[in-house]
């Protein structure tokens, strides 16, 4: 790519202002969740993310390049992931019939009572984070913009 078209694409001044805010919120907020994970006792948010998904899901199970897909989690991460879920019996493996190597991974009911607690300090943590600094007009056009992005 010539400089010239490098130049022509670089962002302005508001968008780089828009970026770097939007890191910072999230790097922010993130941690703030998680600090409250940890004062309930409970495991990293990674693992409410799995297990939301696996709850959501048809028969309470997915593949795991599904649930990479739908976390954004790189394999090698999940990997390990869910061999500690599986160590907690929050998740189990199952063989996939059509494919001797591959494996369903499916959430027990030990792993939606663990979302299900974990919801009870995410939901007051999103609210106190994020719901307490926005009016809900706000909430709506941050959402809308958000999802301009995705």
């Amino acid at each position: 790519m010539s400089e010239q078209m490098t130049k022509d694409i670089e962002p302005t001044a508001a968008v780089t202002r828009a970026w770097i805010g939007l890191m910072r919120a999230q790097q922010r907020t993130l941690a703030a969740i998680e600090k409250d994970f940890k004062a309930a006792g409970l495991p990293p948010l990674i693992w409410y993310d799995v297990l939301w998904e696996l709850v959501k899901a048809e028969d309470g199970r997915l593949r795991p390049f599904e649930i990479e897909a739908r976390t954004l989690l790189a394999q090698y991460n999940l990997s390990r992931l869910i061999d500690r879920l599986e160590k907690e019996d929050l998740v189990r493996r199952e063989a996939f019939d059509e494919d001797a190597r591959g494996c369903w991974v499916v959430v027990t009911e030990a792993g939606r009572a663990m979302r299900e607690r974990m919801w009870e300090t995410y939901a007051p943590s999103i609210a106190r984070h994020v719901g307490a600094k926005l009016s809900e007009a706000e909430a709506s056009e941050l959402a809308a913009l958000l999802s301009r992005l995705a």
